[in-house]
């Protein structure tokens, strides 16, 4: 069995062949049903991926940037040992500048760019030093980079000297061959050194900053102790500072790179004529590559080639002593096709005014005057016919996009595969064009210090959008892109190879091998074998200069070279991998130095919302910037500069889109809800139709760590704006709701839920408001007693504020049932305060002693008087009063115990409402179990169960809360029989006695409230409404209060008041119905009409005035009769009470439903 398992099975090709495809098929159909799986996933989350990418955002990116750890002496290992040292030699110093421009960029360009930026400069606390103290080290690293570099170019240019050179033995014969490839390397150093001049020269902040930082230096010099410094480390500090002043801030960091002696090696240089000679042709060829391509289609970094070749030619003219006018006009020209040149970010530089300084003799002022004209007439032109462009551009990258996307559909054949090329080169020569174009324009404005006008910004916004565009499409093409880079690479290699191969028969041919012959020979082997590998920097470098020695004795066609070269150049762009060449080529991080134009992109897009989608591609330009400020040296935490960069970017969008829109998108829901009212000419086909929708339509938007949804934006602000205007004028609820709605149909907004209290559809006070403020309270609201309802006395407003039972049910709902306990603890306060005063009143001597007259003639005159109270007594009390004196509104002492009592009886019927409203939100809550006779226990179930600690918790929570509002609305608290028992045995104590005298004032103060009803009903009348009112209750619920406190209801009733007054009305009513009889009489007998008919109209009048009385005086009987039930808490308080008469009809007071009602007080008889 043993020997079973150890055999190993021995299967024929066939089955193995077949075991394999099954294998493969069943794979095949995972990764299809995976695939399928993706889709699916992709399609669901459709609606929530954003139109804008960042790549910042993908969790997994692929990179196809190629890498190698072979060393030069690996790659470069042929049998031909002289031209291995030469080119071993020749392509370290070319990658050595290739790794000094790598340097420059990361760490020099940026941090000098942005010093100075996004702090706040304080004259005392020494930031200005501080940011010099922290970019030191960067400008020591700095200084030893300029050395490093001026070393590098004198190598390459001995190397190259010692090569061309008649008086030296000849290592290789060089006479046909041009490196010009060391020559470009050599120019891109001088460029570095050029835009690292630049960069200092343009950063005044810091040379001021520098100068300050000196100052300091010495006062620390001059006492080293008090700052706690070595005295002996100043020295070699300030000799270090003096070696970067001179070298770094007075801009001479390109002379001290160039400006040395080339002869002090013993190897020939200013006066070798053969490098003289060579040098000035390989400027005439670089000038030949790349002065066609400048503002062609298919220019990519040419512009710099030019600052590059510019330099070489000053080297050139400095080293040699020889100014060629030929190529120096040559190079003048360019002018007219390159007003400027952009050296990186903000930095702009200038051929013309580089060029005088080395060819100073042959420029004369109308050759500068041209070139200024130039640049004029190029920024006049732009201005003109940027707008066109941006449309032909608009149209030109929509069709490349089109063909990009069929990228998808085509095979792997040769012909498709020289098509993907063409589509993908198409792209970004159009992206680095854009971008050259658009950097150029923005710089070269800010140069010349002369404004952009706002057509002219939209257009480079949107050319900007474009670029972005077509960096988005690479993006989500990247992996049909990436699955096919790497064929194109070895098909571009292909291509390179088959080149090579031809130059090779050509050799081999001939069978004669000389020196030269055999040079070649390696050289095209050595390129052959470099270029078959990955497409680095070093290969492809080895390559190009293997080319250049391979080219001489006619080796290749002009045109195979032109074709191996041009496969070089696409393969350099292909082989450093299409996202980062499509990435520098997209690089608008320029855009921070002229981000002020930014608040006209975002006004235009307000203006014209169909542009809304450039919104995500302007979006990503701000992006770019960020990477570039992080470099930054000058401050502790560049996340601060960041943080200043993104707070400002989101102050533009807002004050010139965001506030914008959402005023517009207001404006315009409250012009369609009002269509009623007249407003101006709203039809789209006259005054247009601003598609604000599209504009909120958009995805987020990305920036930095946060997303700004303009769809989110509004409808907070909308939210926010209706929600405040509804609290404060409660009376637009309606009219604010309409509009929400149309906001959600018209615009897609998302509002939310305003939850406001009920409340707030009236014109209400909340009850924790009047609780805090009562005392205002009760003196600007009038109570109705029967109605249960507070009316505002006056008001600004054309409307009157009322407080009803649900305004208190909706804030018990609010602030909870303990708010009601709270309330009547207020009140217990006030009425504290109130009838201290109360008490000071009936102390007073004056009104004392005329009551305890007035109590001593009615019982001495009872009988006489018919056991009611006098109506004349009463008059000339309250007519009598006012001789006391009247306050400073004309009230008498009377008329203010008036407001007094009516204040006391107000806060009583608030009481009342607040117990009404507790009961009725209590009901509400309540109405939701079934049966409040048998409530089940929630607690009890959940122990039987077993379900767990909080679950029983939450059960018993319930359980209580049940409870509570069973018991409230079943009965509620009986806050008045508090209130009474509270006060009523300190009112009836032997040292308030003065009180006993309240009930004698009853009368006149009665009498003085009818005659202030009666005024103020008048006033609802006039014009003039100040003090009109049609209810105040308050007073009987006052009195009635007083009158309970002082157990003086007994009392009261035996004046027979309103009988009194009833009588008196009588009495009066039948004087004037005497008058009225008499005077018909004598009319009959008399002539004098005109005088009986004045008589019988005052009479008419006077029987008016009568019944408005006697109607006064009714109500204000009912008032008190409900009001006095109130306070009726048990049956001994009827004992003695009179019955009322059967003519005697009584209005029943409309409670709230809970209070017990019993027997009225009598009612005068007739």
């Amino acid at each position: 069995m043993a020997a079973t398992e150890q055999q190993d099975w021995v299967l024929d090709d066939g089955t193995e062949k077949l075991a394999g495809e099954i294998q493969l098929r069943s794979y095949s159909k995972f990764i299809s049903g995976y695939s399928q799986q993706l889709a699916d996933l992709e399609t669901a989350l459709g609606s929530y991926s954003l139109d804008a990418w960042d790549r910042h955002l993908d969790p997994i990116s692929l990179d196809t940037s190629p890498h190698e750890r072979t060393s030069l002496l690996d790659l470069i290992n042929t049998e031909n040992k002289v031209l291995n040292k030469i080119i071993i030699a020749l392509s370290s110093l070319c990658l050595e500048v290739q790794h000094l421009e790598k340097e420059a960029k990361e760490e020099f360009y940026d941090a000098l760019l942005f010093y100075g930026e996004g702090v706040e400069i304080k004259e005392e606390d020494g930031t200005r030093q501080s940011q010099i103290g922290r970019l030191l080290p960067l400008l020591q690293r700095l200084s030893s980079f300029v050395t490093r570099g001026k070393e590098v170019l004198k190598n390459m240019i001995l190397q190259l000297a010692a090569l061309h050179n008649k008086t030296m033995p000849k290592v290789m014969e060089v006479g046909q061959i041009h490196f010009t490839t060391v020559f470009e390397s050599i120019g891109a150093l001088l460029r570095i050194m050029i835009t690292l001049n630049e960069i200092v020269a343009a950063n005044t902040v810091l040379k001021n900053h520098w100068i300050q930082y000196k100052v300091v230096l010495k006062s620390v010099y001059q006492d080293p102790s008090k700052y706690g410094v070595d005295a002996d480390k100043i020295k070699p500090f300030e000799k270090m500072l003096a070696r970067i002043e001179r070298q770094i801030l007075d801009g001479k960091i390109l002379d001290h790179c160039w400006l040395q002696n080339y002869d002090d090696t013993g190897i020939p240089v200013s006066k070798n004529t053969l490098f003289a000679e060579e040098f000035a042709t390989n400027i005439k060829i670089i000038f030949g590559n790349v002065e066609p391509k400048i503002g062609d289609g298919t220019e990519t970094t040419q512009r710099l080639q030019y600052v590059e070749l510019c330099a070489l030619f000053a080297l050139h003219v400095m080293i040699f002593r020889d100014l060629d006018k030929r190529l120096f006009r040559q190079l003048w020209d360019v002018y007219k096709k390159l007003p400027c040149v952009v050296l990186t970010s903000n930095v702009i530089w200038f051929a013309d005014e580089f060029l005088k300084r080395f060819a100073g003799k042959a420029i004369d002022k109308k050759m500068s005057d041209q070139v200024t004209q130039s640049r004029l007439a190029y920024l006049n032109s732009k201005q003109q016919s940027l707008p066109r462009e941006a449309q032909s551009y608009f149209l030109t990258v929509s069709s490349w996009l089109v063909k990009m996307e069929s990228i998808q559909t085509q095979d792997k054949s040769t012909a498709d595969l020289n098509n993907k090329v063409k589509i993908l080169l198409e792209g970004i020569y159009l992206s680095f064009g854009l971008s050259n174009m658009v950097s150029q324009v923005m710089n070269l404005h800010a140069a010349m210090q002369k404004p952009m006008s706002r057509s002219e910004v939209l257009a480079l916004c949107r050319i900007m959008g474009l670029a972005k565009a077509i960096e988005d499409s690479f993006h989500r093409c990247a992996m049909q892109v990436m699955e096919n880079e790497q064929q194109m690479v070895q098909h571009l290699q292909y291509q390179i190879l088959a080149g090579l191969q031809m130059g090779k028969r050509r050799i081999v041919v001939d069978k004669k091998y000389s020196d030269r012959r055999l040079d070649i020979l390696s050289a095209i082997m050595l390129a052959s074998n470099s270029i078959n590998g990955p497409p680095t920097a070093q290969r492809i470098l080895v390559t190009k200069l293997a080319i250049s020695i391979a080219d001489q004795m006619r080796v290749f066609k002009d045109e195979e070279l032109g074709v191996v070269k041009t496969m070089i150049d696409r393969l350099i762009i292909f082989g450093n991998s299409l996202k980062s060449s499509i990435r520098r080529a997209s690089d608008f991080s320029f855009f921070y130095w002229h981000r002020a134009v930014l608040g006209i992109f975002f006004d235009g897009v307000c203006q014209d919302p169909t542009d809304a989608g450039q919104m995500h591609y302007m979006f990503s330009v701000l992006n770019d910037c960020v990477p570039h400020i992080r470099r930054s040296k000058h401050v502790e935490n560049t996340e601060e500069l960041v943080k200043h960069y993104s707070e400002d970017v989101i102050a533009i969008l807002k004050q010139n889109l965001l506030v914008k829109v959402c005023k517009e998108i207001e404006n315009d829901l409250r012009l369609s809800v009002h269509t009623h009212l007249k407003l101006d000419d709203r039809n789209p086909y006259k005054v247009g139709l601003k598609g604000l929708r599209q504009l909120l339509s958009i995805k987020p938007l990305h920036f930095l760590n946060q997303m700004i949804d303009i769809k989110d934006y509004v409808s907070h602000y909308i939210d926010t704006t209706f929600y405040n205007l509804t609290t404060v004028a409660l009376h637009d609820w309606r009219t604010y709701g309409e509009m929400r709605n149309l906001a959600v149909q018209k615009y897609q907004l998302r509002m939310q839920e305003v939850h406001l209290p009920n409340q707030t559809l009236e014109q209400g006070l909340d009850v924790l408001e009047i609780m805090r403020n009562i005392h205002v309270f009760v003196s600007k609201y009038l109570y109705n007693l029967n109605n249960q309802i507070f009316v505002e006395k006056s008001s600004n407003n054309k409307h009157l504020n009322t407080i009803n039972i649900r305004h208190v049910a909706n804030s018990v709902r609010t602030h909870g049932t303990g708010i009601m306990n709270t309330t009547v603890n207020f009140t217990f306060q006030f009425l504290k305060k109130k009838f201290y005063i109360f008490s000071q009143f009936l102390y007073d001597e004056h009104i004392k002693s005329r009551l305890i007259k007035d109590i001593r003639n009615f019982k001495e005159n009872r009988v006489a008087l018919g056991q009611r109270y006098p109506y004349d007594r009463a008059d000339r009390f309250n007519k009598g009063i006012r001789k006391l004196g009247l306050s400073p509104e004309g009230h008498s002492y009377l008329d203010q115990f008036r407001l007094l009592v009516s204040h006391i009886g107000n806060a009583m019927g608030y009481v009342r409402m607040v117990r009404s409203g507790g009961i009725h939100y209590c009901s509400d809550a309540i109405r939701f179990v079934p049966d409040l006779d048998d409530i089940v226990s929630f607690n009890e179930l959940v122990r039987e169960e077993n379900i767990g600690d909080e679950v029983n918790e939450a059960a018993s929570h319930l359980d209580t809360v049940i409870d509570t509002l069973s018991k409230n609305s079943a009965e509620g608290s009986d806050y008045f029989t508090k209130l009474v028992d509270v006060f009523s045995q300190e009112f009836r104590s032997q040292k308030n006695m003065h009180l006993r005298n309240f009930y004698a004032i009853l009368p006149p103060l009665t009498l003085n409230f009818v005659e202030h009803s009666i005024s103020c009903k008048e006033k609802m009348n006039k014009k003039n409404k100040q003090g009109a009112a049609f209810t105040d209750d308050g007073f009987a619920m006052g009195v009635a209060y007083i009158l309970k406190l002082l157990d003086q209801y007994k009392d009261f009733d035996s004046l027979h008041w309103f009988q009194s007054v009833k009588h008196k009305h009588e009495e009066d009513m039948k004087s004037q119905k005497k008058d009225v009889t008499s005077s018909s009489k004598k009319q009959q007998s008399s002539s004098n009409i005109t005088e009986d008919e004045k008589l019988l109209q005052a009479t008419s009048l006077a029987l008016k005035r009568i019944l408005i009385y006697q109607r006064e005086f009714e109500l204000l009987y009912f008032s008190l009769s409900s009001a006095r039930i109130f306070f009726r808490g048990n049956k001994a308080d009827d004992d003695g009470d009179e019955k009322p008469s059967e003519d005697t009809t009584q209005d029943n007071a409309n409670n709230s439903g809970n209070e017990s009602t019993t027997q009225q007080p009598p009612q005068p008889n007739s």
